[in-house]
């Protein structure tokens, strides 16, 4: 059956690989990727299927609501895939009405534009909305964040997610708006942005830089490899139920300390240095205000549901991404320069 879908964020992290996934998936569904490439949206991530006969792409802000709602009239979206957001936390505490702008308003201007599109007429539509672990908070040293668990953010980024997440529930409420939500652990893999800890350890290890970590490093996170998550909301786009909420967890967890070390094992490894070699960069820096201590999601319900689990462990996972990394220096070089936001120029201006 042919859709078209607008996938929102969809030069990012974890977007490029959502909009990979369906573009090559799915040749009968014409995908759209939405983005105002800020800073963390690079073309570059997707150049491989730039030129695919359903892939199109839109240069659009969400906190646009005039252009949004010209972009859904012009091209009649089926079904949107919500990605785009501000998710930096350190970015947050130090500018929170920008996530409050995007996370809240944004996504109200998507609902809005998707509500005038569709006119109560719902059939084979679809608002699917990915979101965070960290609108449930933090956990103490036993137990898991379930799909039941009351909000309880910390931060202005998690605050300004869960606005959001109450928001899509509210239209799906009110409006009767087929949506799902899904809720995911933190992710790694190719292509993020190196302001987030895996890449940017990679990097400083590389040019033996420090590796700043806060506090007693002994924060708990449960992560993601992002080639999982895409499989995950591939898998609840098309068999999740309306209305529902989805964790998506790797199904494990690690203190930041003891994930770092063992990175480091692995660059001295890959870059063929003494064992112990990256460990002397760890310097221990002052903790960050609203840090919490630990995540951890239980992703029984997606499993059981709906067949969906992680494809790797963690450690197998961490591999391909140095790997990733070590091979594509350009594309590191380049982010960290800021040479890749000249890209859209170049690819697209003509």
């Amino acid at each position: 059956m042919s859709k078209k879908i607008v996938i929102t964020g969809g030069a990012g992290f974890i977007g490029s690989h959502v909009v990979r996934l369906f573009v090559n998936k799915y040749p009968n569904y014409q995908i759209f990727n939405l983005d105002c490439l800020t800073y963390a949206g690079n073309l570059e991530n997707l150049k491989d299927i730039q030129k695919a006969p359903n892939y199109t792409f839109l240069k659009a802000d969400i906190n646009d609501a005039q252009q949004i709602n010209k972009l859904f009239e012009q091209h009649a979206f089926d079904a949107v895939i919500h990605l785009a957001a501000e998710s930096h936390v350190d970015r947050s505490i130090t500018d929170p009405n920008a996530f409050i702008q995007t996370n809240v308003m944004g996504t109200a201007n998507l609902l809005n534009a998707a509500k005038s599109l569709w006119k109560n007429d719902y059939t084979n539509k679809r608002f699917y909305h990915v979101s965070t672990d960290e609108v449930y908070g933090s956990l103490g040293e036993t137990g898991f964040f379930l799909e039941t668990t009351p909000y309880d953010p910390q931060s202005p980024y998690s605050a300004s997610k869960a606005a959001s997440d109450h928001l899509v529930r509210a239209y799906g409420n009110t409006y009767h708006m087929p949506f799902v939500i899904t809720n995911c652990s933190n992710n790694y893999g190719q292509n993020q942005f190196p302001e987030k800890l895996i890449p940017l350890f990679i990097h400083n290890i590389k040019n033996n830089k420090s590796l700043p970590v806060y506090g007693d490093g002994k924060y708990t996170r449960d992560w993601l490899y992002v080639v999982d998550h895409a499989r995950a909301i591939d898998t609840v786009f098309h068999s999740g139920k309306d209305g529902e909420t989805y964790n998506i967890g790797g199904f494990n967890e690690w203190q930041n300390i003891e994930l770092i070390h063992l990175l480091c094992t692995q660059m001295d490894q890959k870059l063929g240095r003494a064992a112990g070699t990256s460990a002397q960069l760890i310097t221990y820096i002052k903790d960050r205000p609203g840090h919490d201590r630990r995540y951890a999601i239980d992703a029984t319900k997606i499993k059981n549901e709906l067949g969906w689990e992680p494809s790797v462990t963690f450690e197998e996972g961490l591999s391909l991404t140095i790997d990733w990394y070590l091979e594509n220096e350009s594309w590191l070089n380049n982010v960290t320069s800021g040479q890749y936001q000249s890209y859209y120029e170049q690819q697209y201006s003509k």
